[in-house]
């Protein structure tokens, strides 16, 4: 059975109520978790602790993307929820990363429940080049999910 490598390079990203150009991203990042370890000291055994099992955390969603010239539903919320911090209840959206393959099918998915933005940032302004400008969005979220993460066997176990 041969194995077929994932590239990262062919990708879409959908938010909740947001369409269009607002879902055009460069890049993503943050695709991560973790299982934290708590560590326990028990009397009387000096030569090590217990490592136990603690719960997972998650790194933010980090997309990054040109900054568009027009009307953007995804920039007013970015902006409401910075700008109101906890003053308003923050509004929550559902983020979809899918990785495609050659075909434009669907070959790993990743679904962010409860996203919100948590930073927004521009990439430095520069007279000496003429590179465009990224604005870099930062979601943290409750959870993620997988729903079509499947893993390849190299033999029997």
């Amino acid at each position: 059975m041969a194995l077929n490598l994932q590239t990262s390079f062919y990708f879409s990203v959908s938010i909740s109520g947001m369409g269009g150009s607002d879902a055009a991203f460069q890049e993503v990042s943050g695709l991560s978790k973790e299982m934290g370890i708590e560590e326990v000291v028990c009397g009387g055994e000096n030569r090590f602790t217990y490592r136990l099992p603690a719960r997972t955390t998650f790194q933010n969603l980090v997309l990054r993307r040109g900054v568009l010239n027009a009307e953007s539903a995804l920039i007013g919320w970015v902006k409401d929820t910075l700008d109101n911090g906890v003053s308003t209840p923050i509004k929550t959206r559902d983020i979809k990363v899918w990785l495609l393959n050659e075909n434009g099918d669907v070959s790993m998915d990743w679904n962010f429940i409860a996203a919100y933005p948590v930073k927004w940032s521009a990439s430095n302004l520069k007279s000496q080049e003429s590179e465009i400008l990224i604005e870099t969005l930062e979601f943290a979220y409750q959870y993620f999910e997988m729903p079509n993460f499947e893993t390849f066997s190299l033999g029997d176990d």
